[in-house]
């Protein structure tokens, strides 16, 4: 049967740092971990952690058993997830390595920000780091995946990542990201750019997921995708689904469903292939190609992603709206429903517009810091501080982490160490997942702001002159982030019912969920970090506030609520 079938895999934990610990740069981070237990069930089996991200983490080791029997799989695990793995579980870290190196391991952009979103400076950096992470997984293949977080992608972008690689690249998307000019396209074979381009079956994915389709569903849905043209003229067409990795978590059945859905398909004649699989034996001419087939160049939305709020999409198509706070097409502020309440997203806005200025405040202290030192590469060098940030899976893998190796587009400066430490904090610091969630007062808010604030309050340190303002103004407006609704004339934006730009909306999204603090967690979080970390002169810029409020407790993700967390009431942190 022509028909083939793909699914992929995206793993993203983005871990629950509530402190990072001082150091020279010489060494990978230490940070204190968020302590609010939680268990969910696999199969019957309850698996604990101190945290979220622990529990998901433990819960690798049943996934790599299960997907083991399995072919046509590709999966990405983004590199500090894999980096976590790796030192809390490395019997599931050694075993998901197999698995990687048994299907396709696709890389992905380190550290899960919304990459179109980013300088184009730190674009570059993360994509040569994204090639160097995942190169003992991907030396022998010459078509690679490659995927974007959120697969939120423009054309810029995609050239970025492609200049970083001398292999053929697919990009995965969503099927509401594509512009099909003509029917064929579908399943087949499409160009991007110069690499190619494959779009998952939302609804498929979605009904897999989010449990809407028994495995009989699944199956006949799935087999609904025939293309009766390409069957008739023997031409290879590639059905392709995507989902988180925790997807198969979302309760004790689902493994079990995932299986069973794919034993299924192979039952009905269904070859499973990945989909840089599927395009390499096109291009090779195992499978046979229609007329111009990997020679048609899709088109590709710009800004749209993979998980967006379809239901406010004016075109059919995805965009970057969910991250954002506003409509991208007409600029209107929106709100969204978290446990019955209705929730302006013009916390996103600020939180968006917040952290361009705190990562330029950051790049510029970086860089003034390297051009003091002599660094006539400082791009080179950023690159390779990737080998000490991710040391533990470089060495594991046997590749060159010495302090040499590092230094050596820095001219052997080891000052530039700690320059390097403070800018992957930044980079640390830009995860795409608070502005996931419609409720500002989560743990990866917090995650965010402690390590952006750890990298301003060490670059005021590292600077003993007037320049160190720069950071002090940078940090004032984590601490003050309340006020940013007049500072930068929030209200005067448009909103989609008329209120969500209102001064009450604002507030009232910016409302702490924990009883423990008066503060809204960035001030929260800001706080938290600066009053362990700010000495002497420093201290004054904190005095003014109440640090019994500077908790690292705050609310739950709403995603999160089907966990037997010990605390339901909050997302705690037991000091």
């Amino acid at each position: 049967m022509p028909m083939k079938f793909g699914h992929h895999f995206h793993a993203y934990q983005p871990g629950d740092i509530v402190y990072v610990k001082d150091g020279d740069g010489s060494k990978p981070i230490e940070y204190e971990e968020r302590k609010s237990p939680v268990a969910i069930k696999i199969r019957g089996e309850e698996v604990k952690g101190e945290n979220w991200t622990r529990a998901m983490l433990y819960s690798y080791e049943h996934i790599a058993d299960t997907l083991w029997r399995m072919k046509g799989i590709s999966i990405d695990i983004e590199p500090f997830t894999f980096l976590m793995l790796l030192r809390y579980h490395r019997k599931a870290f050694e075993e998901t390595v197999s698995l990687l190196e048994k299907f396709d391991a696709v890389p992905t952009t380190p550290f899960h920000p919304i990459v179109p979103h980013l300088d184009e400076f730190e674009q570059r950096i993360l994509a040569r780091v994204s090639f160097d992470f995942y190169a003992p997984l991907i030396e022998k293949r010459t078509i690679i995946g490659y995927w974007l977080p959120e697969a939120v992608i423009t054309r810029r972008s995609t050239e970025i990542v492609e200049s970083s690689t001398d292999r053929r690249l697919v990009f995965l998307l969503d099927e509401r990201q594509l512009l099909y000019d003509f029917p064929h396209a579908k399943y087949s074979c499409n160009r991007y750019s110069n690499s190619f381009v494959f779009g998952r079956e939302w609804e498929l994915s979605d009904a897999f997921a989010f449990n809407t389709l028994d495995v009989p569903g699944l199956i006949s849905k799935t087999l609904e995708r025939r293309d009766g043209y390409k069957e008739n003229a023997g031409v290879p067409y590639l059905v392709f689904t995507a989902s988180d990795l925790e997807s198969l978590l979302g309760n004790p059945e689902q493994l079990g469903r995932f299986t069973a859905w794919m034993k299924g398909l192979e039952e009905n004649g269904i070859e499973r292939v990945s989909a840089q699989e599927f395009v390499m034996k096109k291009l090779s001419g195992e499978f046979k190609r229609l007329e111009g087939e990997c020679e048609f160049e899709m088109g590709v939305k710009d800004y749209s992603a993979w998980s967006d709020y379809f239901d406010l999409s004016p075109d059919g198509k995805t965009s970057d709206s969910r991250w954002l706070g506003y409509l991208r097409g007409d600029g209107k502020v929106f709100a969204r429903k978290v446990n019955g309440r209705k929730i302006s997203q013009l916390w996103k806005v600020a939180f968006t517009k917040l952290f361009e200025e705190l990562n330029r405040a950051v790049r510029w202290g970086v860089l003034e810091g390297l051009r003091e030192l002599g660094v006539k590469n400082p791009e080179e060098f950023l690159v390779r501080y990737a080998r000490i940030f991710f040391k533990d899976y470089y060495d594991y893998f046997g590749i060159e982490t010495s302090i040499s190796y590092v230094l050596e587009p820095a001219n052997g400066e080891k000052q530039a160490l700690k320059l390097g430490r403070i800018y992957y904090l930044m980079l640390l610091a830009n995860h795409s997942c608070p502005r996931f969630w419609e409720n500002l007062d989560t743990r990866v808010a917090f995650g965010n702001v402690s390590v952006i604030a750890k990298a301003l309050i060490e670059l005021m340190n590292y600077f003993e002159d007037e320049r160190g303002s720069v950071f002090v103004e940078a940090y004032l407006k984590l601490l003050n982030f309340g006020k940013l609704y007049h500072l930068w004339n929030l209200g005067s934006l448009p909103a989609l019912e008329g209120w969500e730009t209102s001064e009450k909306a604002w507030n009232s999204a910016l409302k702490p969920e924990v009883p423990s603090s008066g503060y809204n967690v960035v001030t929260r979080a800001a706080l938290y970090v600066g009053k362990r970390d700010m000495k002497g002169e420093l201290r004054r810029i904190i005095d003014p506030y109440n640090l019994e409020w500077a908790v690292a407790d705050t609310g739950h993700i709403p995603g999160e609520r089907h966990g037997h967390w010990e605390n339901q009431g909050w997302c705690e942190h037991r000091d």
